[in-house]
C-alpha cells in the first residue's frame, strides 16, 4: 500500500514510517500541510495520516482542501490535543477516522486496514459505475461548458430535436450521448450515423433500410438506422455532408414519423428522437443551395454550440488531469504527476484538433516522459512531429 504521512513533528513522521515500512507499505513523508496537500493531489495514495495541529495550514484545512480537489484516499487524522468535537468535525469533513497521540501500534494497524479496505471498495464501486454508464463525463467548469450542461439537463427530458454545432474534435457526440442518457429513452438504442463517412449512393439504404433485391448487393432485407433507433435516439453526425436527396427523405420522416425502405412502397412507422451535429455553418450551406432550409428548421428546435478548446483554455488543467487518470488507469500505472508550468504551457497551444488532439498529446507525454511530465517534456513532445 502507498501511504502518505503529513506531520510537522519529525519524531512522529519517522516512528510511523518505521512501523508501516516494517509492515511492507511504501511510505511518503510531508513535513507541513501545504507540502502534504500537494503530494496528496499529485500522488495516488491508498491512505493518508494527517496531523491536525500544524503551523500555517492545519490538518482540518488540509482535509477540506483534499476533499475539494477530489482526493479519494482514506484520510486518518491524528492529534495530541484532540477532543470529541474535533473528531466529529473531522469525520463530517470526510476523514475516515481520528486517532489520538500517543499513537497505539495496534490501533494504527487496525485503522489502516479498515481504511485501505474502504479505499478499495470506493475504487471498485467507481469502476463498476463506469461499466454501467459507458458515457464519459463532460469535463470542464468554464462558463461555456456549464451552459451546455445546464442546456442538456433542460432539453434531455423533452422530445425536442437538437442541432449540435462546433468544430471537429470538440465533443459534439458526447453532448448527443448525454442528451440520450438523461432522457426518458435512455434504456432504448442510441444509434450513430456519420453522414460524411457513407457514400452518397448508400446513405439512403443506411438510414431507411432496403428490401432484398433492391439493388445488386442487397442479398437480404436490411433495417436502416431509423428503424434500429426506434424508441431511442438517432444521432446524425456531420449532417451538413448529407446529399439533398437523402435530406428530402429525412425531412419526411421528421414530419410524418414514417419511412420507406429502398425497394419497397410500404410505409413503416417509427418513433425516434433525432439529434444532429455539424462542423459547417448550415445557414451558409443553405445560401449555397447545399442544404434544405426546411430541414434545418426541423432539426434546430434547440441549438447547442460546443466551443473550441482555444475558447475555453481554463478547462485545460481539468482535461489534462482527466486524461492522465484515464490513460494511467488503462496502463495499470499510478497517475503520472505533471508540473504546473507544463500545464500552463499546454494552455498556450492553438489546439486545432481540440479535445481529441489534447488527449493524443497527453497520451504521448505519458509514454515519452520519464515518470513526471515537465515543461521541457511538453516543449519537446507535444508536437506530433517528434
Amino acid at each position: 500500500m502507498r501511504i502518505l504521512i503529513i506531520d510537522d513533528e519529525r519524531s512522529i513522521r519517522n516512528t510511523l514510517k518505521e512501523i508501516l515500512e516494517f509492515e511492507g507499505h511504501e511510505i511518503t513523508l510531508a513535513e507541513d500541510g501545504a507540502t502534504g496537500l500537494e503530494k496528496a493531489v499529485s500522488g495516488n495514495f491508498d491512505a493518508i495520516f494527517c496531523d491536525i495541529k500544524m503551523p500555517n495550514m492545519d490538518g482540518v484545512e488540509v482535509l477540506e482542501k483534499m476533499s475539494e480537489k477530489g482526493v479519494e484516499s482514506s484520510i486518518i487524522m491524528i492529534s495530541g490535543h484532540g477532543s470529541i468535537d474535533t473528531a466529529v468535525e473531522c469525520i463530517k469533513k470526510g476523514a475516515f477516522d481520528f486517532i489520538q497521540k500517543p499513537l497505539d501500534l495496534n490501533r494504527i494497524l487496525i485503522t489502516l486496514k479498515n481504511a485501505t479496505d474502504k479505499t478499495e471498495l470506493v475504487k471498485e464501486t467507481r469502476i463498476l459505475k463506469k461499466k454501467v454508464s459507458k458515457v464519459p463525463e463532460i469535463v470542464g467548469r468554464s462558463a461555456a461548458i456549464m451552459r451546455i450542461k445546464d442546456m442538456i439537463d433542460r432539453v434531455a427530458p423533452t422530445d425536442a430535436r437538437v442541432l449540435v454545432t462546433g468544430a471537429n474534435g470538440t465533443g459534439k457526440e458526447l453532448v448527443a450521448r448525454w442528451l440520450h442518457e438523461k432522457s426518458a429513452h435512455a434504456s432504448m438504442p442510441f444509434i450513430e450515423v456519420n453522414c460524411a463517412a457513407i457514400p452518397s449512393e448508400l446513405i439512403e439504404s443506411e438510414l431507411f433500410g432496403h428490401e432484398k433485391g433492391a439493388f445488386t448487393s442487397a442479398i437480404k432485407q436490411h433495417k436502416g438506422k431509423f428503424e434500429q433507433a426506434d424508441g431511442g435516439t438517432l444521432f446524425l453526425d456531420e449532417i451538413g455532408d448529407m446529399s439533398l436527396a437523402a435530406q428530402a427523405k429525412v425531412l419526411r420522416v421528421l414530419q410524418e414519423n414514417k419511412l420507406t425502405r429502398v425497394g419497397s412502397d410500404k410505409d413503416i412507422t417509427v418513433n425516434v428522437r433525432v439529434v444532429a451535429a455539424t462542423n459547417k455553418n448550415l445557414k451558409d450551406e443553405i445560401a449555397k443551395g447545399n442544404f434544405r432550409e426546411d430541414l434545418y428548421h426541423r432539426l434546430s428546435v434547440i441549438v447547442i454550440h460546443v466551443p473550441s478548446l482555444a475558447e475555453r483554455t481554463d478547462d485545460i488543467p481539468l482535461l489534462v488531469e482527466h486524461f492522465l487518470k484515464i490513460i494511467c488507469t488503462e496502463a495499470g500505472k499510478p497517475v503520472m504527476p505533471i508540473d504546473e508550468d507544463a500545464v500552463n504551457e499546454l494552455r498556450k497551444y492553438p489546439w486545432g484538433g481540440n479535445i481529441r488532439e489534447l488527449r493524443n498529446v497527453i497520451e504521448r507525454l505519458f509514454i515519452l516522459s520519464n515518470g513526471r511530465i515537465t515543461l521541457e517534456d511538453v516543449k519537446m513532445f507535444a508536437s506530433a512531429g517528434v
